[in-house]
């Protein structure tokens, strides 16, 4: 006789393993005269995500952030800097790792490397940088939207 039970998916398991800093480069090409001038910065600031499996069902996940501020046409600092993230996770069909390694643990990760940043800049003789919040939803769902669109053409 079959059985009418229904069919019981795994339970989703999420963790954090581990978090730590893999990349740190500050460069301050200018100093010291960059501190003699009137400060006035523009600032271009690059961010990218990645996500890649580990061992057993481990993600590493990293976010990298460029920041290069300018005063007067020349570097008052450069900033590199690589947050990685060891996650675990379980149970979750594949429509859910996505935004989960894309989205979800990118945003756990920024505040840290936000205050990395921060750090080293303010070490480096500088007002903080802060970071301004990420809409890391928005940039997965436009990475979607992109690679939809790529795949099409």
């Amino acid at each position: 006789m079959a059985s009418t039970e229904p069919t019981s998916t795994p339970e989703k398991q999420f963790s954090i393993q581990k978090l730590f800093i893999k990349d740190l480069s500050f460069e301050s090409p200018n100093a010291p005269i960059i501190f003699t001038e009137k400060w006035a910065p523009t600032v271009d600031i690059n961010l990218n995500s990645n996500a890649k499996k580990a061992p057993q069902d481990l993600f590493e996940v990293s976010i990298t952030v460029t920041v290069t501020v300018k005063n007067n046409e020349k570097t008052a600092y450069l900033v590199e800097a690589t947050q990685i993230g060891i996650f675990s996770a379980k149970g979750f069909p594949d429509a859910e790792m996505g935004p989960l390694l894309g989205s979800f643990c990118p945003s756990v990760l920024f505040p840290y490397l936000r205050e990395v940043v921060s750090e080293i800049v303010t070490k480096g003789g500088f007002p903080p940088m802060l970071l301004n919040p990420v809409n890391f939803d928005a940039l997965y769902a436009q990475h979607v939207q992109q690679n939809d669109t790529t795949k099409a053409n």
